[in-house]
């Protein structure tokens, strides 16, 4: 099950409703004057006289029916200006991750099963529409995708143990060669065949050269750009390509990557501010997201872990964000090191704290923006989550 589920895997799993039962107002307020708990998620109620939305099961004193509004989700009712009920906190969601627990479960079940939308929706009494948008809103993916990443979990598991490529197949749920190889390339970054025999058989050209923040490593297989490294010593960046590609056959063609390592240069003399890199990179579907999340800060610009948990839909998942923008392979293409802690304090960078300053100094420059240098290094009022987050990228 997802790790966001996982956090919560104390909250009851017995919820069962169906949002089509309160679709008009008048079963809207019905579901308030009794209190329903089965109506919690489905929709939320907000008073106009106190400028409050509850859930419907809220035990503060009901109000007059001319003063209330209906909402099918908290981020309208906020964006009608009310907010949250401190009694019964309506922005969380207890409720709603039992069903998700449920949802997940029911895929997890049967991998060679591939359940619809509406299959789903009645193994846990919920409409389609709802639990594709409450699926999303918890877990950060949608149904389709979460069992998409199971199965390419389950395919890179049965290849690791040494399952030859037709018994990984069947037993992932893929149901057929051609539906795997349509979505290995996204699941595994190279052909099956080539990750379980670690990249034997396959060819990653390389090259390096000095910059102002040491000296980078481009790596490429025919497919695209598969990693960008910074280090102080070449012959150390080759060595960690080598033990992510144990089997692979390197090449060193600065002939062919010199196009690539230009556009670094120019990025960092402050002549280039965007990318023109095909990438040829291994992800799940929610690491994905978090790297399509970044490649959107504008140049120039940064967000916190807290702010990109909630653009890709998953606002509890600053954890795992944190865990993306750690394992990210390929330095600047997908700019993580634009991510700070809340307070802009700069968090750990896999190529070195030191680097990130100056990446950030180096934009700030060019755009006219405040400097790295101008915020803390460690913010003392950092949450635990930022703090975790710090930890997470210096250990990648």
């Amino acid at each position: 099950m997802n790790a966001t589920l996982r956090h919560f895997a104390t909250v009851r799993t017995d919820a069962d409703f169906d949002a089509s039962q309160w679709r008009t107002d008048d079963e809207r307020w019905d579901a308030v004057t009794h209190r329903e708990r089965d109506a919690d998620g489905a929709f939320f109620y907000a008073v106009r006289t106190t400028g409050v939305f509850c859930r419907p099961s809220c035990a503060s004193r009901q109000p007059r029916r001319e003063n209330v509004a209906f909402f099918t989700d908290a981020a309208a009712a906020r964006a009608a200006g009310f907010r949250d009920c401190k009694r019964c906190q309506p922005g969380g969601l207890p409720r709603e991750l039992g069903i998700v627990a449920k949802a997940c479960a029911a895929l997890d079940a049967d991998p060679q099963r591939r359940l619809t939308l509406a299959q789903l929706g009645d193994a846990v009494h919920v409409s389609p529409f709802h639990l594709q948008r409450l699926f999303k809103r918890v877990v950060g993916v949608s149904p389709r995708q979460y069992q998409a990443a199971q199965r390419g979990a389950a395919l890179r598991d049965a290849l690791q143990g040494g399952a030859d490529v037709t018994r990984a197949t069947l037993d992932a749920g893929f149901g057929s060669p051609s539906r795997m190889y349509d979505s290995a390339a996204a699941e595994l970054g190279m052909a099956p065949s080539a990750y379980r025999r670690k990249g034997a058989g396959l060819t990653v050209r390389y090259a390096s050269a000095p910059t102002s923040l040491g000296f980078v490593l481009v790596a490429a297989t025919d497919k695209g750009i598969c990693k960008i490294g910074f280090g102080d010593d070449t012959a150390l960046l080759i060595d960690e390509l080598r033990g992510e590609f144990a089997n692979a056959e390197l090449r060193e063609d600065t002939g062919r990557l010199t196009p690539f390592i230009a556009q670094i240069d120019a990025y960092l003399n402050g002549t280039r501010q965007h990318f023109d890199l095909p990438l040829d990179i291994a992800s799940t579907a929610f690491k994905q997201r978090v790297w399509d999340a970044l490649r959107r800060i504008p140049y120039g610009e940064t967000r916190s872990y807290s702010q990109i948990a909630e653009a890709v839909g998953s606002p509890r998942a600053v954890r795992a964000v944190a865990s993306a923008c750690a394992t990210n392979p390929v330095a600047l293409a997908i700019p993580c090191h634009r991510v700070v802690q809340k307070g802009g304090a700069l968090a750990g960078y896999r190529w070195g704290l030191p680097r990130k300053a100056a990446l950030l100094d180096n934009e700030a420059q060019h755009t006219g923006g405040a400097s790295a240098g101008d915020a803390p290094r460690r913010d003392a009022s950092c949450t635990d989550a930022d703090a975790h987050d710090s930890h997470l990228d210096h250990a990648a």
